[in-house]
């Protein structure tokens, strides 16, 4: 209890930890650790993502409801693909479909991987109402400009024989012209906004071959490939459109679905983190808190370009409530944390100095850091 009588409320607001444990799983050890400290503590867990995996789960814990839809994973086995819906706003997750956890065996397919399957689960949630889908990019198995996403949703993509093209960031190099009308008419009206953290341009040296290629099992021979095939294929969608989007920021994004979406589908494109918290309410959530737990697996340099902790931070900083990260390793120094708006910041390896243990024994670590932030900041 505080002073003023009322029961000590905790948010927990943690990205995942890649590798280790997802977003639900960061928040329940730690909920059970400052339950552990502290037994009449209130924790209310709404786990965050920044537009890669995790995004689904976020909207799913703030009330939206789960759908589960027959699609295609990344090389055109079926699966079956989550999203999240509530009234007429869904929230679809490129890693869930077509990402590269989707991947049969892990068997990586840089020239053949497609996100056809992401264009049906968008399909499917237009088909049931939605006019509003929040895209979340990222974790993509493929490099094939969002092409097969835009086939799934009526594109006619064809070569010079006048059939449909193959799947795959390969086949756009056979690409001779582009049938935009059935996409048009699925599309409508419906607005689709862009979750992601990703600023490259489609082509180049920062582009999406380039640079996301070769977590792919992308060669240098078929880097060649799909940069070819990608310069080739923005050309044409220029060309049909009447304006390059192919050097816009976050063009690149998720093996260069980013373009697609903007070019195609008329995408907005925002952070993941600040839409996924606009999304979940986040603001009103946290009103009243006494504390805010935020964190991801590593807190780093790159956690301060806008990540998940940041933008939970600055949120929580703006309605007066204090905030204190977690993470599997830290490397910011105090300064760079408390300018980030992160009062301290507690890592597995400050208890378990071995990498491989802290990844294996995740949960059990985040339960006594749950108790220690428990006793240092709540008592």
């Amino acid at each position: 209890m505080t002073e003023g009588g009322h029961a000590t409320r905790v948010v927990l607001a943690p990205d995942k930890f890649k590798g280790s444990l997802t977003a639900i799983e960061v928040a329940e050890a730690l909920a059970a650790g400052l339950r552990d400290a502290l037994s009449g503590l209130e924790t209310v867990e709404l786990p965050v993502a920044d537009g890669g995996d995790g995004t689904v789960a976020a909207a799913l814990s703030a009330g939206f409801h789960k759908i589960t839809v027959a699609s295609v994973g990344p090389t055109g086995e079926p699966v079956q693909a989550p999203y999240a819906l509530n009234g007429d706003r869904a929230v679809v997750e490129l890693a869930a479909v077509v990402g590269l956890s989707m991947l049969p065996g892990g068997r990586l397919e840089p020239l053949g991987s497609s996100t056809y399957g992401l264009g049906l689960v968008i399909a499917d949630a237009i088909r049931r109402g939605a006019t509003t889908i929040v895209l979340g990019l990222g974790g993509s198995a493929s490099t094939d400009g969002g092409a097969g996403m835009v086939q799934a949703l009526g594109a006619r993509l064809l070569d010079a024989a006048g059939q449909d093209l193959t799947q795959g960031g390969a086949a756009l190099a056979d690409l001779a012209r582009l049938d935009l009308t059935l996409l048009r008419h699925t599309l409508g009206s419906v607005r689709v906004i862009i979750a992601s953290d990703v600023d490259n341009p489609l082509l180049g040296p920062n582009g999406a071959a380039a640079v996301f290629g070769p977590q792919k099992g992308v060669t240098p021979d078929d880097l060649e490939v799909l940069e070819n095939g990608l310069r080739h294929w923005s050309q044409l969608v220029s060309a049909a459109t009447g304006r390059d989007d192919s050097k816009r920021a976050g063009a690149g994004a998720a093996g260069g679905a980013g373009f697609a979406a903007l070019a195609l589908l008329d995408a907005e494109m925002q952070p993941g983190i600040e839409l996924i918290l606009d999304l979940i309410d986040f603001e009103q959530r946290i009103a009243g808190a006494d504390l805010v737990v935020t964190g991801e697996g590593s807190l780093d340099q790159q956690s301060l370009a806008g990540k998940a902790p940041i933008g939970v931070a600055s949120t929580a900083g703006r309605a007066g409530v204090p905030v204190v990260a977690v993470a599997g390793r830290r490397q910011l120094s105090s300064s760079q944390l408390r300018e980030a708006g992160i009062s301290a910041a507690y890592a597995l390896t400050d208890i378990e100095p071995d990498i491989d243990r802290c990844i294996a024994n995740a949960s059990s670590l985040l339960r006594q850091l749950g108790a220690q932030i428990a006793k240092e900041w709540l008592s």
